[in-house]
Parts: C-alpha cells; sequence; structure tokens
C-alpha cells in the first residue's frame, strides 16, 4: 500500500481519537459536575484532567505520525533481478574459430561459447573455471558439456572436487 494513503488512514484514525477523546471529556464533566459536591478542588477533576492530558498526548503522537507518512513517506519501489545474456559475449561467439570438427557438429549459441572458452584455455580448463568464465550456472554448464561430451568434442576427467574438461584432438 503507498504510504500516502496509510498516512490518510492513520491521520483519519488520530481524528477520531480525538473526538472520542472529546466527547468522553464532556460526558466526565458533566457527571462529576452532577455528583460531586466539593467544586473544583474535588479529587474527580484532577483526574479528568489527567486521563484528558494522557489522551491527547497519545492522539497527538498518532497524528504526528500519520503527517509523517503522508508528507514525507516514500513509496516502496518494487526491483526485480532480470538476469541478461550480455551482448559482448554473442559478439565474442561469433569470432569463435570454425575448426573442422566444430563445423561437423550442428552446435548451439551456447556450445560454441563453451568450446570458444576451452579454447583460450588452451585445450584444458578445470569446470570450475568455466563457470566463473562464461557466468553460467553450475548446472547449465554441466548440461552443456555433458552434450560436447555426448558429440566427442570434450573429455571430463575427475580432478578432487571438480573435473578437467579437455578438448579432444581431431
Amino acid at each position: 500500500m503507498k504510504n500516502r494513503i496509510v498516512g490518510l488512514i492513520i491521520i483519519s484514525i488520530a481524528l477520531l481519537i480525538g473526538f472520542i477523546i472529546y466527547a468522553f471529556n464532556r460526558a466526565l464533566t458533566e457527571i462529576v459536575n452532577t455528583s460531586c459536591s466539593h467544586g473544583p478542588e474535588c479529587p474527580m477533576w484532577g483526574s479528568i484532567n489527567f486521563h484528558t492530558n494522557i489522551s491527547i498526548g497519545i492522539m497527538i503522537f498518532v497524528l504526528l505520525i500519520g503527517l509523517y507518512l503522508f508528507f514525507f513517506g516514500q513509496d516502496e519501489k518494487i526491483v526485480k533481478e532480470v538476469r541478461v545474456i550480455r551482448k559482448s559475449d554473442k559478439k565474442e561467439s561469433k569470432n569463435i574459430p570454425e575448426t573442422s570438427f566444430v563445423q561437423q557438429k550442428n552446435l548451439t549459441y551456447e556450445e560454441k561459447f563453451v568450446i570458444e572458452k576451452i579454447i583460450e584455455a588452451e585445450g584444458s580448463i578445470l569446470q570450475s573455471e568455466l563457470v566463473e568464465k562464461t557466468n553460467y550456472s553450475k548446472v547449465k554448464i554441466t548440461r552443456i558439456l555433458d552434450k560436447l561430451e555426448a558429440k566427442g568434442l570434450i573429455e571430463r576427467k575427475r580432478r578432487g572436487m571438480t573435473n578437467l574438461v579437455v578438448l579432444k584432438k581431431q
């Protein structure tokens, strides 16, 4: 909800509280006038003044919060995160050296991009480094490498907790 609207709602609640305070104060004053015979020295008068002052203080506090939200409150901005493939990555993929074995296999843009990164690393690269260099997720890299391995273009060798990706010579 917009802060301006919330501010208006709080201001209207504060005004309603003010009206209720006024009504109760008038009713209590009439009751004290009819029932108390001591006049202004009656302890009921002190009680009425004390409770009225506390009520007005609370009302002013609520009113100030409403006024602040109405005049100075900023609306929330909804931020949506969008993952965009950099245009430079697409341009780089056009400059991939089309070797004969890459031409023979029908490769997608992503597969060509991964092959290019392997070639830049002189034919072998760790899979975790490939994730960093391509800005693809681990899952996406794994699936692309599975496809390339099935096409016979690369070979993966286990190296501890990661894989060494080696370009096959053809």
